[in-house]
């Protein structure tokens, strides 16, 4: 069983919007996150997205479209050299009260499983307190990265800060 290293999508890897990203226009990666996504592509590490979507739930924006634009952007990853073994999307509002959704750790469970994946020895990065709580409850280590929302959580003493995803993912190249 490998490790792995999960992204939350919006706010660490393209940028966040209050509107939600409904469609390609939407969609801007963040400084430096393709490059760092590059430089892990030959790590052990599995590189799994999972991302609360809302948006689908709130009638925002259909699944299909949700799904088109996670492929696309993996597209980029991909494209910019790195590489992501798994794409997890919760697409229930917090009202549905669903295992998937973060803070609660359904996607990563759900990852583990298929991927074959090792929690004690995976991270978790995101920019929401949310995040950082279902890679906690899942058994995996969690950073805070200051992009996107990042920047406004108040969290207590017990998860990292980072400035963004180049420096989360070196600080965890570090501890590996």
């Amino acid at each position: 069983m490998r490790p792995a290293i999960f992204l939350d999508r919006d706010g660490v890897i393209i940028e966040n919007r209050e509107a939600y990203v409904r469609s390609w226009q939407d969609v801007a990666f963040i400084p430096g996150a393709l490059d760092a996504l590059q430089g892990m592509a030959a790590t052990a590490y599995a590189i799994v997205i999972v991302t609360n979507q809302s948006g689908v739930g709130r009638g925002m924006l259909s699944l299909e479209t949700a799904t088109a634009l996670n492929a696309r952007v993996v597209a980029e990853i991909v494209r910019a050299g790195g590489r992501v073994d798994g794409l997890y999307l919760c697409p229930h509002t917090p009202e549905d009260g669903c295992d998937c959704r973060k803070p609660r750790p359904g996607m990563l469970l759900q990852a583990a499983r298929e991927l074959g994946l090792d929690l004690t020895r995976s991270w978790m990065v995101g920019d929401a307190l949310s995040d950082l709580q279902a890679g906690q409850a899942a058994g995996a280590q969690s950073v805070l990265v200051l992009t996107g929302r990042g920047g406004m959580q108040e969290i207590d003493g017990q998860f990292d800060k980072l400035p963004d995803l180049p420096a989360a993912l070196e600080y965890i190249r570090r501890r590996s």
